[in-house]
């Protein structure tokens, strides 16, 4: 009889796991990743670097319905076996019975206190996770800690850990497991995390844990439910920086663009502290430290002067708003014209239209032409600035979404990586249609909320960062849906 708990009126059973393989094999990992902790346990090349046994749980509808056990390594399998095949004696005696007595015996608190500690949490769990390095040969050790847990009387599920990498020999731990009638046998990767090579973690325990079924159905379900808003989550931020720079302008007076290096110097202040600002954001989502990170300046250039009323998207969205304004917004172009010392009539009477549109618009555009006539321009970060910042954060939320909490090796900056930011898909295309319309909205940024003239809270700014969040979320998912390639060397960690 297992050691677990009574169902629950939902039919969800609390779960124990004990945790178990030899040292530096990755359990101590696989606890991290599992639980999305990478500060459980200690991590290191060290052996033997679990001296007791930890645990940590999942939570199942909010509640820790799943308890992960991390045990100290087997370190002497071979003498361990020696020894409990000795204490049998006649060959008759029930496996368990022989196991409880060696766990009373000096030798337990002795020589072969780690692997006591590891068989004692076994007994008291519902099942094993038999954490092996697929990148080692299997060696005779690993075929006496299999006998030794075989012995138990609990189900074990072998999960080959550091599979996506090239050295991961997995056909032939396969090929080991079947010959001693081991096939429910996991592959999950600590270091390089695959969502879908977790739910078949989790598949694979409920072959075996028939009774424990409505638990892990609860938990593979809770678990891509959290994925998906964690996608999107990323998205709606990355989104947010995005409109934010495209929308933030500097009103400069044009008598003090011969000091453009100090507007242009408080412009990359501004969008290098926001896109701090994001990253930090993104960490802390994906449950990562800010060392997790090899952050770098953004390279900006210079920006981009002036105010262009006429630009596509300005007058597309004059044209909608304006309807029989822009007609009466004509009969200013005559004014306009000696205002303005000798546009030309074509020129002031397109000024004129668009003006009279701006009239049905006062606080957002009319203000902004306000500020030509009064002798200031806006200053603007470019287009290639903005392709920049969304292939920098898109790449760090798709290294952030294959990052395992056993990752030891921080994320380069897109700096090291500058042919995958050249290559990325933002940089060869056209601004989504949605940042071209933020640039005539300053009012979008909440760079500027000490601006009189800021309202990030703005609907129309809402609807359009849910639009551009879409189309990031759509790229994500294909990102995700996408196999996971070669694994970054990592060093090993037990």
């Amino acid at each position: 009889m297992t050691p677990g708990s009574q169902a629950l009126p939902d039919g969800l059973v609390p779960l124990k796991i004990a945790i178990v393989g030899h040292t530096n094999t990755g359990k101590t990992s696989l606890v991290r990743t599992l639980t999305r902790d990478a500060n459980f346990g200690d991590v290191s090349n060290r052996a033997a670097t679990t001296r007791c046994v930890e645990g940590s749980t999942l939570l199942v509808k909010g509640r820790p319905f799943i308890e992960l056990y991390d045990t100290p390594g087997l370190e002497d399998p071979g003498g361990l076996l020696e020894l409990i095949d000795g204490r049998r004696g006649d060959g008759r005696a029930d496996w368990i019975d022989v196991i409880e007595a060696f766990l009373a015996s000096d030798e337990a608190r002795g020589r072969f206190s780690q692997e006591a500690q590891a068989i004692r949490q076994v007994l008291a769990s519902d099942a094993a996770l038999y954490v092996v390095d697929a990148r080692d040969r299997v060696l005779g050790k690993n075929r006496d800690e299999l006998e030794i847990l075989g012995r138990c009387a609990r189900p074990v599920v072998p999960v080959l850990n550091f599979v996506a990498g090239s050295g991961a020999q997995t056909a032939a731990w396969r090929a080991h497991l079947g010959r001693i009638n081991m096939h429910a046998i996991a592959e999950f990767d600590t270091v390089v995390f695959d969502a879908t090579g977790e739910q078949r973690l989790f598949e694979t325990m409920r072959v075996l844990l028939a009774r424990f079924r409505p638990t892990l159905d609860a938990l593979i379900a809770e678990r891509a439910s959290e994925r998906a808003r964690l996608v999107r989550s990323a998205a709606e931020l990355l989104a947010d920086l995005l409109i934010d720079a495209a929308a933030f302008s500097l009103i400069v007076p044009e008598t003090e663009i011969d000091r453009q290096h100090e507007s242009i110097a408080a412009l990359q202040r501004t969008v290098r502290d926001g896109e701090q600002r994001c990253i930090a954001a993104l960490l802390e989502l994906f449950r990562f430290t800010s060392d997790a990170y090899e952050a770098d300046r953004l390279p900006l250039e210079d920006g981009q002067w002036g105010i262009d009323l006429f630009s596509p998207a300005a007058l597309r969205q004059f044209g909608i708003r304006a309807g029989s304004a822009a007609a009466a917004g004509g009969l200013a172009g005559v004014a306009i014209d000696v205002v303005t010392g000798g546009l030309s009539l074509g020129a002031a009477a397109i000024l004129g239209a668009a003006l009279g549109a701006l009239w049905g618009s006062v606080a957002t555009h009319g203000r902004r032409l306000g500020d030509v006539f009064r002798g200031f321009t806006e200053l603007k970060v470019t287009e290639e600035t903005l392709r920049l910042l969304a292939a920098r954060e898109t790449l760090l939320i798709e290294a952030l979404l294959r990052r395992g909490h056993a990752a030891q090796q921080a994320i380069p900056a897109s700096r090291s990586d500058e042919d995958a930011v050249r290559r990325h898909a933002w940089m060869d295309r056209s601004l989504p249609e949605t940042l071209v319309d933020a640039r005539i909205h300053p009012e979008w940024s909440r760079f500027a909320v000490l601006d009189a003239r800021a309202a990030p809270n703005d609907r129309d700014r809402t609807i359009a960062r849910d639009r551009l969040a879409d189309q990031i979320e759509h790229h994500l998912a294909q990102v995700e849906s996408q196999a996971i390639g070669k694994a970054p060397s990592e060093t090993r960690a037990g």
